[in-house]
């Protein structure tokens, strides 16, 4: 496709994309990102954000603790989010939980 076929357009891509060459074809963007961490002002600064969505990548809080309970699991590893919430949950059913440390991502799944 030409450069101006995608004036006017709406392309989805992850967070990634936006620093390959593949992104520079797109003339005049408006940038923006999709999550909940949107809600905190400075990190739609600190990503150059021109237009922060928030919509949350994650399920929701009843999907989580269902599927938890569907799981049948003896042990949760939480990642979502602010964990403690969800290791309370966890713990206060009697299920052994903790959080559990990606190393090597930041706070909203970029490589750091």
């Amino acid at each position: 496709m030409k450069k101006k076929d995608f004036n006017g357009k709406i392309i989805l891509a992850p967070p990634s994309a936006l620093k390959s060459t593949w992104s520079r074809r797109f003339m005049d963007p408006i940038l923006s990102h999709a999550s909940g961490w949107m809600s905190v002002k400075q990190r739609a600064k600190q990503s150059l954000v021109e237009l922060p969505l928030l919509i949350s990548d994650h399920a929701d809080w009843n999907e989580l603790t269902s599927n938890i309970n569907n799981s049948s699991a003896k042990t949760i590893l939480v990642t979502h989010g602010r964990e403690e919430a969800l290791v309370h949950w966890c713990k206060k059913r009697g299920l052994k939980a903790s959080a559990l440390s990606i190393q090597g991502r930041d706070d909203i799944g970029e490589e750091i």
